[in-house]
């Protein structure tokens, strides 16, 4: 889906005084990293490493993997094209709502789709599909899946495809790149664009078996990971526990935002382990909110009517800064008058 993502900012003409319609840390890119890419702008002078191998062995180290069990990309939308490639005209179950680019790639590669509620994952349900992708944290929802390890195990002729783009953005769950010390099945993609607020550099990598890994480099292209994002990675991981996000306030901050927003009886509100939740409009439609809230108070929320499985009504919000966050709750309720 080339457009109907969030951060559409550039698509209006108006200036926009705060964007809810994006899941990324709204504090901005960790304190030196501008100037560290600054320092290293002769870089793009040169051709960047071939597959960001420098980065890899970072990532290796910092996950306590071997290097050939890592694979550097642009983003994690080249991590699912090329996983869909590798394993193209397979059958394959989405579990939704969810990211339209798992079903675009996969369809673009010739799988056989089938999709599955994400409620329906309580019942470790038995697969006949050769992957599964599962985003968990979910987007747009924010729900999270504990029962990861037992749906694996249970179905080890199916390959999961694990998208944890949100997992520095949640308490309720740790990663499964730990997994891959019991199972085969499993593959993880990993996001470096949204908790480190570097979306426009188009960074993130994948985790899986060393086989799996061979099996991607064998159709992905060089150089696709730029000078700029491969020092980028390269300064995260040199000081990774310095840079971390306060999530423990940003969560606190979204508990008090969704606790306002239930007072709005034009506004229904679903639970979230994340800083970003889905809601649904009472009133009208969420592409009518959306040009009203732009329109008249400068404010950008996700319409989310076209992710498959929602309705019209749909839409997300991230959380922002209190001060951001009652410019919405305003703006909300003056649409419910």
């Amino acid at each position: 889906m080339l457009h109907g993502h969030g951060d559409d900012r550039y698509r209006y003409a108006t200036d926009v005084r705060a964007d809810f319609s994006t899941n990324v840390w709204y504090g901005g890119e960790p304190t030196g990293l501008k100037e560290y890419l600054f320092s290293q702008w002769d870089s793009i002078n040169r051709y960047p490493e071939v597959l960001a191998e420098s980065l890899a062995r970072q990532i290796a180290y910092h996950h306590q993997v071997d290097t050939d069990q890592v694979l550097v990309n642009s983003g994690t939308t080249e991590s699912i094209y090329l996983i869909a490639q590798a394993y193209a005209r397979r059958t394959t179950t989405i579990v939704i709502p969810t990211f339209a680019e798992y079903e675009d790639a996969c369809r673009m590669h010739g799988h056989s789709l089938h999709f599955m509620n994400w409620d329906q994952l309580a019942q470790l349900p038995q697969m006949t599909s050769d992957l599964v992708f599962i985003c968990n944290p979910n987007n747009p929802t924010g729900a999270v899946f504990g029962q990861l390890a037992d749906w694996i195990a249970q179905n080890p002729q199916t390959l999961f495809v694990v998208d944890e783009a949100f997992i520095e953005f949640t308490d309720q769950l740790d990663t499964a790149i730990s997994l891959l010390n019991q199972f085969s099945n499993v593959v993880i993609m990993r996001s470096l664009t949204k908790a480190y607020a570097i979306p426009g550099l188009r960074l993130g990598y994948v985790v899986g078996s060393s086989l799996l890994i061979d099996r991607l480099k064998a159709v992905k292209q060089p150089w696709t990971v730029n000078a700029m994002a491969l020092a980028a990675g390269r300064h995260i991981f040199d000081n990774f526990d310095s840079v971390q996000l306060p999530l423990s306030q940003l969560l606190a901050d979204k508990q008090l935002f969704i606790n306002a927003l239930l007072r709005n009886s034009a506004i229904q509100v679903y639970d979230s382990g994340t800083h970003f939740f889905l809601a649904r409009t009472q009133k009208g439609t969420a592409a009518q909110l959306k040009t009203y809230l732009i329109e008249n108070h400068g404010l950008l929320i996700r319409d989310a009517s076209n992710f498959r499985g929602l309705e019209a009504g749909h839409f997300r919000v991230c959380t922002l800064s209190p001060e951001k966050n009652a410019l919405l709750l305003d703006a909300l309720t003056a649409w419910n008058n």
